[in-house]
């Protein structure tokens, strides 16, 4: 998986991949435009759409309705470094036995997001600067 992230102005960012874009900028109360959701805000859309998926996924295999099915997500901010530091992750499903309940909860604990927050990955980071082109020698 790639994406790309171009600058665009002040605090707003374009986020491109697989032929799709979206924005990102900051809320007004924070130097943006508000014209799109904060990087935050995209952790924990990751983090909803993956449990959704995975509940959904359950869902549909076993022929349970998947209708009504929400994720709501919640944050705690932390400082000393200033992260994320607690998710909340709370599943609606339709009416459904408890065994279906608890498979969706296996289900959602399953998640490649879940589970990349709860091992942490390993994050290189390399800084590139454009190469100046020489001139021409005559």
């Amino acid at each position: 998986m790639e994406l790309t992230v171009k600058y665009l102005e002040n605090v707003k960012f374009a986020v491109h991949t697989r032929g799709h874009e979206v924005i990102c900028d900051q809320p007004r109360d924070n130097g943006g435009c508000d014209a799109g959701i904060s990087p935050p805000e995209f952790l924990l859309a990751s983090l909803g759409a993956c449990a959704g998926y995975y509940a959904a996924q359950y869902l549909r295999t076993r022929s349970l309705p998947t209708g009504g099915l929400e994720v709501h997500v919640l944050s705690e901010k932390a400082l000393g470094p200033a992260r994320l530091a607690a998710f909340q992750i709370e599943v609606t499903v339709p009416e459904i036995e408890e065994r279906h309940k608890e498979g969706v909860m296996r289900a959602v604990k399953a998640c490649l997001i879940h589970n990349t927050l709860l091992h942490a990955p390993a994050i290189g980071v390399v800084v590139h600067t454009p190469k100046a082109s020489l001139p021409a020698v005559f």
